[in-house]
């Protein structure tokens, strides 16, 4: 590690503490990430972003530390915020590890306990991001109507003005929005990551998991389950058996998956556009 002058300046602005040595990672589609080591000897990440929205570092770090309440007592772990501003958020490094069946069960069970935290209603008490997409979070009085207008129908709508969705293929998917009160059951809202792919699961040491990059809000807890099964989670059958072991789902919940990925695919067809916008209209389908 090297020490690069200006991204040692800001942390020691926010942190109160010495960077020693810097070293920049590689990934991230949204943010850059550097690794800093303190001379206090603590390891931390750095993530900054040339030009971001107003609010993006703090609804992140927002994020975690509502997650972490749940951590405390039970639920999936999550890293320490270390410092935030408008350019940067800085979060104690986590050692990765290697996914294991053993550690897989203990993130199942986690998981559970994060969704029971439970939250005051099915949205948040401010916007927040997915990636670099707003994300609304007025909240609703039900799930059925928070999924339609906060989640399906926002990025429906982009998707399409971006040409990533053809007007049939959006027809599709509007003929399930009126049908989502019969669909979905009724739950009270449950603590949600909100964008709970492959990669925001870190797989740390000693069989401990850890969440990351969260897009947190009050939802229904079947949709951070798709979202591990859209883009595959290592040992997620094991994940899967031990969260109904702690909580279990609602009966039909497996007819629900591909209706509950409907919104993380339309984020990545407006994103990244390709087959997504297909992919969306091809599960709606089945609903119709």
């Amino acid at each position: 590690m090297t020490r690069q002058p200006v991204i040692a300046r800001h942390a020691e602005e926010l942190l109160g503490s010495a960077v020693v040595a810097t070293a920049p990672l590689a990934g991230g589609d949204t943010s850059s990430a550097t690794k800093l080591r303190l001379s206090d000897g603590t390891t931390a990440i750095m993530k900054t972003h040339a030009r971001p929205p107003a609010g993006f570092f703090a609804a992140e770090a927002h994020g975690l530390r509502w997650l972490r309440e749940a951590a405390d007592t039970g639920g999936v772990d999550v890293p320490d915020v270390l410092g935030v501003d408008d350019e940067c958020l800085i979060l104690r490094w986590v050692e990765p590890g290697k996914a294991s069946p053993d550690a897989a069960t203990g993130f199942g069970a986690a998981l559970a306990a994060t969704h029971a935290a439970g939250a005051a209603t099915f949205g948040g008490d401010a916007d927040g991001f997915i990636s670099k997409l707003p994300l609304p979070n007025s909240p609703c009085d039900t799930w059925p109507e928070f999924y339609a207008v906060r989640r399906v129908l926002p990025y429906l709508k982009l998707a399409r003005d971006r040409g990533a969705v053809s007007d049939t293929e959006a027809v599709l998917v509007e003929r399930v929005i009126g049908r989502l009160a019969a669909l979905l059951p009724q739950e009270p809202p449950a603590r949600l990551h909100g964008d709970l792919w492959n990669g925001n699961v870190l797989w740390g040491q000693e069989s401990r998991v850890w969440l990351i990059d969260p897009a947190a809000y009050g939802g229904h807890r079947e949709l951070d389950l798709a979202m591990l099964a859209l883009f595959g989670l290592p040992h997620l059958p094991r994940v899967l058996e031990a969260y109904q072991e702690r909580t279990p789902l609602a009966e039909g919940w497996e007819e629900r998956v591909a209706l509950h990925q409907l919104f993380p695919l339309l984020v990545h067809a407006a994103l990244f556009g390709g087959g997504y916008g297909t992919r969306a209209a091809e599960a709606a389908a089945r609903y119709s």
